[in-house]
């Protein structure tokens, strides 16, 4: 995967394959820059589905976390995302909250999520994986490409490269 993320130059030379996130998430992880293939996982308040997910290989993949937004019990915690690191994750986008945040900043992950709250959901294996998610104006898909920087995060069904621009 190509790691020249920039969201405002892929809109630039992409405007018509992308959807733009509205611009609703904070930066947690210590890169501010990734992007990915999205696997998506939904759950409210539960660690546990999530949990086994970062167990996975995570090379050229992005976590999309659908949380329902909830600002009340973090899904996202320090021991999680070294598993997520150790696991090679790009990123993770969280519609929910994390904690840990001191710890995260020094993490080499990408992390966006609404709001940091220290209480940490339960450990319950609920959810459903792969399937679409909707929040922050946009439908995301299994296999759709995730681009994220501190300008904001967008999508596109396909994989975007700059190297193509030359060509247009």
């Amino acid at each position: 995967m190509e790691m020249n993320c920039s969201t405002s130059s892929l809109c630039d030379y992409f405007a018509d394959l992308v959807d733009v996130v509205d611009p609703i998430f904070q930066s947690y992880g210590k890169r501010t820059s990734f992007c990915g293939i999205i696997t998506t996982v939904k759950c409210f308040e539960n660690t546990g589905l999530i949990e086994e997910i970062l167990a996975e290989n995570g090379t050229g993949r992005v976590l999309l976390i659908d949380a329902g937004g909830s600002r009340r019990k973090a899904v996202l915690e320090y021991n999680m995302i070294k598993k997520a690191c150790d696991n090679l994750w790009e990123g993770i986008v969280c519609y929910g909250s994390v904690r840990d945040v001191e710890l995260l900043s020094k993490m080499d992950i990408g992390i966006k999520a609404v709001a940091a709250i220290p209480v940490l959901g339960d450990g319950k294996i609920e959810g459903d994986v792969d399937l679409p998610v909707n929040f922050a104006g946009v439908t995301f898909l299994p296999e759709d490409f995730l681009y994220a920087d501190l300008t904001g995060v967008i999508i596109s069904p396909d994989e975007l490269h700059m190297s193509d621009v030359v060509d247009r």
